[in-house]
């Protein structure tokens, strides 16, 4: 079974499949990058980043390979215990998670930090349990 994402805001936690991507507008240069995750035992792991063009900071990592207008690559990083991820509200955008339930916006406005964790095993119960019911 795989684990499962929990999403922190606050005081407020949702949970999310075990595979999610992230997108967001860069700041600066206004480019798109995504990156697609995997929630595992041993933390967060980066299987693929991509980013539709290069700028301030955006370079395409190590063997990276021009396809459908993206500069796609696999990041040669170990396991993360957690993303911290900014919600300042003066960027271009939030972040968007998108997993198989759908996609939702984060951190657009600004607000605390939002944490991306596996979760513990009790969240991770009430998380499938939640999601029977619906």
């Amino acid at each position: 079974m795989s684990a499962l994402l929990c999403i922190a805001s606050g005081k407020a936690i949702a949970v999310a499949a075990g595979l999610f991507t992230l997108g967001w507008t860069h700041s600066v240069e206004k480019i798109e990058w995504r990156e697609r995750w995997a929630v595992t035992e041993a933390g967060l792991v980066l299987e693929e980043a991509r980013v539709k063009g290069s700028g301030a900071g955006m370079e395409p990592g190590e063997g990276a390979r021009r396809e459908g207008g993206w500069w796609i690559w696999r990041p040669q990083t170990g396991p993360l215990p957690r993303l911290v991820l900014a919600a300042s509200g003066a960027t271009v955008s939030g972040w968007t998670l998108c997993d198989t339930g759908g996609c939702r916006e984060l951190g657009r406005r600004s607000g605390e930090p939002i944490v991306l964790r596996p979760c513990t095993d009790g969240e991770a119960d009430a998380g499938r349990q939640r999601t029977a019911g619906q």
